[in-house]
């Protein structure tokens, strides 16, 4: 009976399995075979080397562009959590009723592409865009502005508007969470509104204060599209390098090589914020 059981969840996961292996694992496979040739190596041929990544780590620019592209992620995922949090926590407190059409609201941009709510923003900071328009009908000495567009501040404020969603929902489910007696006690205990919110609501939320920041982080680290519509050639961060090699540069084997090693630092990087996760939910519950 049990292994006729086995045989029938393997039929049923099969598909599915099928698909990760052809969607995730395959290509993973594919980038590890081609970051350890060389660049006009066959893809298929015994001859296996090393030099790619010794050139990565000997490389200053990849270093220069990694961490300006970890200070961006930093920066967007620092203003993305601030501006959500105020609108997860009026969705759980303040909500009532109107929760499920307050998150129908915040999921609304999903329900377009990535590139057109980026080519909005381009169309908004451009220098005939609808800022500047409005900046020199307002009489504003100096207007219309070529700054406004292609700067690194341009992409913090497209990339914050982009992953917004991403960190108020799984703030609103932590916050949700909250039971509301322990706000009730405190309250009764004689502390005040921001008193509550810092020694009760705030500890709490921390679960989704984390999770919301490798949602926001992770995606950013790499993002390409974005910093080539609106950051600026000053602006280029690691997708857009990794991009070139397979582009311009054509150098496949070396655009591999990169593409691991960031995607090792983004995983690091997740695994940290997961063991702190974890850690502070093991807490939590010994406190409780």
């Amino acid at each position: 009976m049990k292994r006729h059981n086995r045989l029938f969840d393997t039929i049923l996961n099969g598909p599915s399995l099928l698909i990760v292996a052809s969607v995730i694992i395959f290509p993973i496979l594919f980038l590890m075979l081609l970051s350890v040739k060389g660049r006009y190596d066959p893809i298929f041929s015994l001859h296996v080397t090393v030099g790619n990544f010794t050139k990565l780590v000997a490389s200053h620019l990849y270093w220069m562009v990694l961490q300006r592209s970890a200070v961006i992620a930093g920066i967007v995922t620092a203003l993305t959590i601030l501006m959500a949090y105020p609108v997860a926590y009026f969705i759980a407190f303040k909500g009532g009723s109107r929760k499920n059409l307050l998150i129908l609201i915040v999921t609304l941009p999903f329900w377009t592409s990535y590139l057109l709510r980026v080519f909005a923003w381009k169309v908004l900071l451009g220098y005939n865009g609808v800022i500047n328009s409005g900046l020199v009908l307002a009489h504003m000495p100096g207007a219309p502005f070529q700054a406004l567009l292609y700067t690194p501040q341009a992409m913090t404020l497209t990339l914050t508007h982009a992953y917004a969603a991403f960190a108020i929902l799984p703030l609103y489910v932590s916050l949700s969470a909250i039971d509301p007696k322990l706000v009730e006690a405190a309250r009764d205990l004689g502390a005040g509104a921001v008193q509550t919110f810092r020694r009760v609501i705030l500890p709490l939320s921390v679960p989704g204060i984390l999770s919301a920041a490798v949602l926001v982080f992770i995606p950013t680290l790499g993002d390409y599209a974005t910093p080539t519509l609106v950051g600026g050639t000053n602006s280029s961060m690691i997708g857009n390098l990794i991009q070139a090699q397979f582009g311009k540069a054509n150098n496949w084997p070396y655009g591999a090589a990169m593409s691991i090693c960031s995607t090792l630092l983004m995983v690091t990087a997740a695994g940290a914020a997961f063991a702190v996760l974890r850690l502070t939910s093991r807490r939590m519950r010994h406190v409780g």
